[in-house]
């Protein structure tokens, strides 16, 4: 008998575990009610995570979306798959594209009256329908999430596929998109209600308490550089404070604002999975390609063309949620929008360079910290550097264009052409040593 007291006292407890009752008695709710993309992606990822790790008995869905990235919605509804917990979608108006994907990946289905699911054709930015080989990939997820959630493959496949007819179901030439009283008929529904709440009685949690996630301030700040226009911002940044420390090597600020704007651009897409060590990589060895091209390269030759092509591609690819440049399954606008938002950015900063920096430099503030007093040779100031330099003779120690360094007895004088080209080892003549710089012309 006592035997019999200590089995029922170790597996009692093992028994309830595996009939699904939680330890902390929540239902975790995810409000997804806006364009499926990074953001809502990593949203869901972090959600079901918690509700997993916390013991949380299930997590609801509100959904109330038109779609969005194919790739982001595949991402999620393999972590919806994947879940160990069940997950119902409450579809609050409707479930459009992605969202009907999502939905489909859901282990319970209850929509509001008078609200829709389905329309899953893939559509590129101006609402045309994308090239077929994005729409045999959506039709392709749509067929075996539904086949993984006992639902009719067929029907999932006809709300990506106009051509497919399904008798009186979807006539042929028309994308299947289902009501309320429709998708209760053919599975794709499993109740009408008229809010979340009621979920918890048909599930028997009724002694839950209901908790809607809310993301910590990291994951906001992540989720707002995450956002295109906040990207293009950090780009400008980026290339400015490089430009500016490029100009003015030692002042500093201008490095340290491009380097926070540059962890701040990368971070956010590195942590949602975008950007990949190599997309990273190409960024930093076009910034010293770009480097050796000013400093120890004199003049514009191959490793500055290179070095700007790898900085712009390095921003651009970790927007792209490419496969090691395969693109087979990004849609052509986004890689025109992140290519744009790249180029867009280094127009705008040239623009505020030419037009912007005239009047920063001409403002108040500057000329506080600047110095404008000029020592001519008229009040009495001379230069100690470089005397009694006139007429002498010696070579380019680099290209002048027109600037550069020549030497002239063993030392080496910074010196400017009047304009002319003069190659390395060319023999040149000094013909005015006025102030720090000299003057010279080609022998």
């Amino acid at each position: 008998m006592r035997q019999i007291s200590l089995l029922i006292f170790f597996f009692i407890p093992i028994l309830i575990t595996n009939m699904g009752f939680s330890q902390n008695g929540k239902v975790l709710l995810l409000e997804i009610k806006s364009q499926i993309d990074a953001r809502s992606s990593r949203y869901l990822e972090l959600g079901l995570e918690k509700a997993e790790e916390d013991g949380y008995s299930g997590v609801i869905i509100e959904m109330d979306t038109y779609g969005g990235a194919v790739y982001d919605a595949n991402d999620m509804r393999n972590n919806l798959l994947e879940l160990d917990i069940p997950v119902h979608v409450f579809i609050n108006t409707k479930a459009i594209s992605a969202g009907a994907l999502l939905s489909i990946a859901c282990d319970s289905i209850y929509m509001a009256p008078g609200s829709n699911i389905g329309a899953a054709t893939v559509v590129n930015q101006t609402g045309e329908a994308a090239p077929d080989k994005y729409q045999s990939f959506m039709r392709s997820i749509m067929r075996s999430t539904a086949e993984t959630k006992g639902r009719d493959p067929k029907i999932a496949e006809a709300m990506v596929d106009e051509n497919l007819e399904l008798d009186t179901i979807s006539p042929k030439g028309t994308v299947l998109t289902f009501t309320v009283d429709e998708a209760l008929k053919y599975g794709y529904c499993e109740r009408k209600l008229s809010d979340v709440e009621e979920i918890l009685a048909i599930n028997g949690w009724e002694d839950h308490e209901l908790e809607t996630l809310e993301l910590d301030w990291p994951e906001r700040v992540i989720s707002l550089f995450l956002n295109p226009f906040v990207s293009g911002i950090l780009l400008l940044i980026i290339l400015g404070g490089i430009y500016f420390e490029l100009q003015t090597p030692g002042v500093g600020f201008p490095l340290l604002a491009a380097v926070v704007a540059a962890i701040l651009y990368f971070v956010p897409y590195y942590m949602n999975g975008l950007a990949e060590n190599w997309e990273i990589l190409l960024f930093i060895i076009g910034i010293i390609l770009i480097v050796v091209e000013v400093f120890v390269i004199p003049g514009f030759g191959i490793a500055g063309v290179l070095g700007i092509i790898c900085t712009i591609s390095g921003l651009t690819l970790v927007m792209l949620e490419n496969d090691a440049l395969d693109f087979t399954f990004v849609p052509d606008y986004k890689i025109l929008i992140s290519l744009g938002t790249v180029l867009s950015s280094v127009a705008i900063g040239v623009i505020l360079l030419f037009f912007g920096g005239v009047r920063v430099v001409n403002s108040k503030a500057f000329r506080r910290i600047s110095l404008e007093t000029t020592m001519d040779k008229k009040e009495g100031y001379t230069s100690p550097i470089n005397t009694d330099l006139v007429g002498k003779k010696g070579k380019a120690y680099t290209v002048l264009r027109p600037g550069g360094k020549v030497i002239i007895e063993g030392e080496l004088y910074d010196a400017l052409s009047r304009g002319e080209p003069i190659e390395r080892d060319d023999d040149i003549e000094v013909i005015s040593d006025e102030g720090p710089t000299l003057k010279v012309k080609k022998v």
